[in-house]
């Protein structure tokens, strides 16, 4: 027959094995939970790192830009002193062409245009007649043909 011992053992043996199962229960659970958070950092890991190669191509091309921006910077420098070396010409001959301005309507002024035109028509003259002079005797067109 049964005594009270063995009615406790039996009862201790029962709640120990459900306690190991709901042991195992929970290991089961708990290695699942395990294994997907593995897999999200995973994928968080994989995801960090596109984002961190995007992030050094727009450092990069930020970069880029700024290096253009400082040559166009010295550029517009040297555009400015450019501009005010020209400025300075410019004031200095400011009283020159008042002054030719003044004599442009002289007589002066007139001839010596005149006598510029009359060379430079000589100079033109001479060379397509130079010009025509090498070209074989066939091809010569004009007054000597």
């Amino acid at each position: 027959m049964l005594n009270a011992v063995w009615v406790a053992v039996i009862i201790a043996a029962a709640c120990w094995a459900v306690l190991v199962v709901a042991a195992v229960y929970v290991l089961i659970k708990l290695a699942r939970l395990i294994t997907q958070t593995s897999g999200a950092v995973s994928g968080l890991r994989q995801d960090s790192d596109a984002v961190i190669a995007r992030a050094h191509a727009t450092i990069d091309a930020t970069a880029g830009q700024l290096n253009r921006t400082d040559e166009i910077t010295a550029s517009m420098d040297q555009v400015a002193a450019g501009m005010a070396e020209l400025t300075g010409r410019v004031t200095a001959l400011a009283p020159l062409a008042r002054l030719a301005a003044a004599t442009s309507s002289t007589r002066l002024a007139r001839l010596s245009a005149f006598v510029y035109g009359v060379r430079h028509a000589a100079e033109l003259r001479a060379a397509a007649a130079g010009a025509r002079r090498q070209l074989p005797a066939g091809k010569r067109t004009g007054a000597g043909s």
